[in-house]
């Protein structure tokens, strides 16, 4: 049956022989690769720290020792060593498992993370808890080498630092984050992989020193010197304990013995805080997943055998859509340069970091810095467009208002996976997009409906001479209507006349028409209008339908409040005109995981939802009458 299967939680870990626990990590991957090629996931990170988290439950006792997982692409082996092997096989899915930490899920689970470099300061947080309580156990952060490319982690490290809090990270250094590392800590990490390995047991060996006659104490303390002088040169650790750190490493992260041993003399250490330092192997245990990490780095399902997609697309996705108008662009204009926060493939930009490499810039997973130093490449007389994923972008809002807007700088933001996501979950919906940037002033807020619109839309912003996002869903929906070239401030009519007007963008627009035409079948018409501008409003466009006091239906695949049905209704209230009779969107809540469709029909936005709604507020309205 295996040894798996007999892992209720972490203290059957501890019960295990090595030789055992060698077989569990191969079980464990074993299980990760067949879930992952059936429900999709992070898989290359996963396997690396399969070795990594098991010794971390040998030699910790969670959840009353604090086990906290920087962004969660290292968690599926935590979540099948804490009780939830059976959970497992619904991962990602509709009311199933998550594919991050939840904290609903588990006690073992102390924070829901999906955005990268946030661990050291939770950890942090929650040993200062402890030492104000007056209570014991251990808080330790995993947190990778990509992860620390973000300014997050050093903030927190320099506070934890200044003190003497117990706390230990773990730095799970594979040379990755989503994309290959990049940078001068890129290289660092490079020097201490490659340097010699220090590690000893300080307090052990000093205590036995001390206790010979005489010349124990004058020996240990030269001893002391001596060793401090050969780590400095062997480990360069340094910077670690310049922000206050005692630093431990490198260590083999796939040495399941060594890992728990230098693991339990951790915990002996109660006057600083602790980095030890980790190597690991990206997709380790699967030959396809290490030669290919950024391939199954976060991958759909796949046939096991040659990590083939199990559904093959053709169509076009969002993020290639808006990097290919880039590279056009890019080759007419030689201001054009293109940014991304570690995720090269994943926002389309791959193409054009081929193509202009000199105009490429990856800047880690520091989307903070992005935002800022493209307003210094906008300053610089250059047109910089970032591209980012929604959710990651909610973590540069300052540098947004204060760096750009404020400024007034042509810094265009290529905003994807706008909406609702699917798989990824909670942490990552980009819903709160609208309600985000809507009041920035300055900001130009452009939401086209399909990849025509999208290449359109992002061409269109090289006629603007201040700050702009262009947002677009994950998925690239294939153009579905006539209508007009976008232009910056036009709406878009695709069905004409009506009592009853819907507005709205993105998405929701195919998924509006179709409402129509099933609402026309019944003998009722509903105009549609594509709102692919979202700021500035049409102004021209919404007072005609005002003059012929037309209903207005607002339907938006986003947060209600502070979102577009609202902005509109703003605007009747100015006019001095009757306010939009619906304003459909996603109430204010966390959206959890699912296929896009489960999602988008759980928040009444599918098609035959959106039509049997409105036949509703037809009803009403005739009743008024």
């Amino acid at each position: 049956m295996g040894i798996l299967p007999e892992v209720k939680g972490p203290e059957d870990v501890k019960k295990l022989s090595a030789e055992e626990c060698r077989t569990l990590a191969k079980e464990i991957r074993q299980t990760i690769v067949d879930t992952v090629s059936r429900q999709g996931g992070h898989l290359a990170s996963n396997l690396g720290d399969v070795d990594l988290t098991i010794a971390l439950h040998r030699a910790f006792s969670s959840p009353t020792d604090k086990l906290i997982f920087d962004v969660g692409h290292q968690i599926y082996a935590h979540k099948l060593l804490t009780g939830r092997q059976k959970q497992f096989e619904t991962l990602r899915s509709y009311h199933g498992m998550s594919g991050f930490p939840c904290h609903e899920e588990s006690e073992h689970d102390l924070f829901d993370t999906g955005h990268s470099s946030t661990s050291i300061s939770m950890a942090l947080g929650m040993a200062r808890a402890r030492d104000l309580a007056g209570e014991n156990y251990h808080v330790v952060a995993v947190v990778g080498d990509g992860a620390l490319t973000g300014g997050m982690c050093y903030e927190a490290m320099n506070d934890a630092g200044n003190g003497h809090t117990r706390l230990i990270v773990i730095l799970n250094d594979n040379a990755m984050s989503i994309s290959k590392n990049v940078g001068a800590l890129s290289n660092y990490f490079k020097h201490l992989r490659a340097s010699a390995s220090w590690y000893g047991g300080k307090k052990r060996i000093r205590s036995r020193m001390e206790k010979i006659p005489l010349v124990g104490v004058p020996l240990a303390h030269a001893i002391e010197s001596v060793k401090n002088m050969v780590k400095s040169v062997t480990t360069g650790g340094e910077m670690f304990e310049a922000l206050g750190f005692r630093y431990l490493g490198p260590f083999d992260g796939h040495n399941i013995e060594e890992m728990t041993h230098v693991f339990e003399e951790a915990k002996q250490v109660d006057d600083t805080p602790l980095l030890i330092h980790v190597i690991t192997k990206k997709g380790y245990g699967y030959d396809l997943a290490e030669r290919q990490p950024e391939k199954f780095h976060g991958i759909a399902p796949f046939w096991v055998e040659n990590g083939m997609k199990r559904k093959q697309s053709s169509k076009e996705s969002a993020a290639q859509a808006g990097g290919k108008a880039l590279v056009a662009m890019a080759a007419e204009d030689p201001r054009v340069v293109a940014v991304t926060a570690a995720m090269v493939d994943g926002t389309g930009l791959a193409e054009f970091a081929g193509y202009y490499p000199k105009r490429f810039f990856d800047v880690g997973i520091a989307e903070q810095h992005a935002v800022s130093m493209c307003a210094g490449l906008a300053r610089g007389g250059y047109r910089p467009y970032f591209a980012v994923y929604s959710t990651f972008l909610q973590r540069a809002y300052d540098q947004i208002v204060h760096d750009v807007c404020l400024q007034n700088l042509p810094v265009c933001i290529l905003s994807d996976h706008i909406g609702l996501v699917g798989d990824d979950g909670k942490t990552h919906h980009g819903v709160l997009s609208v309600p985000m940037l809507m009041s920035i002033p300055n900001l130009t807020l452009l939401a086209p409906r399909d990849t025509q619109q999208i290449r359109q839309a992002v061409r269109a912003t090289l006629e603007l001479n201040g700050p702009c996002v262009v947002q677009y869903p994950k998925e690239g929906i294939e153009p579905f209507a006539e209508g007009e070239p976008f232009k910056i401030g036009k709406w878009q009519t695709l069905v004409s006349g009506g009592d009853l007007v819907i507005l709205t963008y993105g998405r929701m627009t195919l998924h509006a028409l179709q409402a129509s035409q099933l609402l026309e079948k019944e003998g009722i018409h509903v105009g549609v209008i594509d709102c692919c501008t979202l700021k500035p409003l049409d102004m021209d466009c919404l007072r005609e339908l005002f003059a012929r006091g037309a209903k207005l239906i607002t339907i938006e695949e986003g947060e209600k409040i502070g979102g577009f049905g609202s902005e509109i209704a703003r605007i009747c209230v100015n006019e001095k005109v009757p306010e939009p009779a619906a304003i459909i969107g996603i109430e204010n809540r966390f959206v959890a995981h699912g296929s896009v469709a489960q999602l988008l029909e759980e928040c009444g936005l599918m098609p035959e939802q959106l039509a049997e709604r409105i036949k509703e507020i037809n009803q009403e309205s005739n009743h008024a009458r």
